[in-house]
This record gives structure tokens, sequence and C-alpha cells, in this order.
């Protein structure tokens, strides 16, 4: 362990490992975008400059548990990255590492599909109003720190891309579905950005 984040409530571990010849740091970010923005400002701090997100999210549409996802936009429905860049919509995931994430995953062998992803604080505030909402504007999932953590890297010149899959389904709005919350993918995911990150 290299040094730890320190919270209120906790202290975060910050971790330096070795792979593949190369030192990476290696932390887990606290959920939802202004704890994750905190976190990642304070790693940029510490001289961190390329970062590859790892996460599980929603599904608004009928993706079935544990595929992978990469997010190539994400609609700004929380607070926080509104205080890194200007109003808009949405927020563009800078292609280059969305590129880079699709390669690595085809050069693993695992199929992924781009998506546009709808990133909230309102964690039970996904009513079925919105989940309906949020499809119409094109959103496919759903997650909470997507649009923040983009919006940093954005401000900070930093280079971030994101890794998601899938875990719980919102398709069916009159019945949420628990599934396995992705905990099949959980360490495979984690695998394969160890993989991938090499190449931003």
């Amino acid at each position: 362990m290299a040094d730890h984040f320190i919270t209120i409530d906790r202290l975060r571990p910050i971790y330096i490992i070795e792979n593949q010849g190369e030192q990476l740091c290696l932390c887990r970010a606290p959920l939802g975008g202004p704890a994750a923005a905190q976190f990642m400002d304070a790693l940029i701090a510490l001289g961190c400059r390329k970062f590859l997100a790892v996460g599980s999210c929603g599904t608004l549409v009928d993706i079935k548990e544990n595929d992978f996802l990469i997010p190539a936009r994400a609609l700004r429905d929380e607070g926080t990255s509104y205080k890194y860049l200007p109003a808009s919509r949405y927020v563009d995931l800078d292609p280059a590492a969305v590129e880079k994430i699709g390669q690595g995953l085809k050069e693993q062998g695992l199929p992924f599909e781009p998506c546009t992803t709808w990133t909230t604080d309102g964690f039970f505030r996904e009513t079925q109003d919105m989940v309906e909402y949020r499809r119409g504007e094109g959103c496919q999932v759903v997650e909470m720190e997507c649009a923040s953590m983009a919006a940093v890297a954005a401000k900070r010149g930093a280079e971030f891309g994101q890794l998601l899959y899938t875990a719980d389904s919102l398709a069916n709005v009159e019945a949420h579905d628990d599934r396995d919350w992705g905990q099949a993918s959980q360490a495979k995911a984690l695998h394969i950005c160890l993989r991938i990150i090499h190449n931003f």
C-alpha cells in the first residue's frame, strides 16, 4: 500500500502494484459522483494522469447480466460534473480511450457494445417514468459516477475511460430484477482492465 485517501468516515487504501513491468495505482473509488470525483482529484494531485474505471451498471433495456459495455457518452443527471464543465446534456468520453478499451476487449476475444449511460445521483429516484424517459433519450444503462469522473478528467487534462459490466435490470419497469448484481464479472473485469491499461 502506498497511501490512504482520508475521509471523515474511513481510510481508503491506495495501492501501487507492479504489472507487466509497469507501476500502476490500484484503488476502489467510493460510490457516487461527488465522492468519486473527490477521490479522482486527489489522485491527480498525487500524479495520476491516466484512469481506467471499472464498475457495474443497471440495464434500462434488455441486456443480459455480465455483459461488457463501454460508455461513449454519459447523460449528466448529477450535480458534480457541472462543477467541472459548462452545462450540457451529455459529456462525451474521450474517443481515444473508448477505442483503446474496445481494442483491448477484442484482443481478449470478449464481445462488447458501446453505450450511452445515465449517470444519476438519486439511487432511489430511478422511477418507472424516469427509466422510460431516459430510454427515450437513448440511454441503455444507469450508474452513478461516469459523467462526474469524465468531467474531472476533462477539466484536469487527464485521460479517462470506463468499462461497465451489467448487473441488475430495470428493463421491466414494473419488476426490478436484482439478478446477481453482476458478481460473476467483478474479478474478471478487474483482470481485463489490468491488461487494457497498458495501452493507455
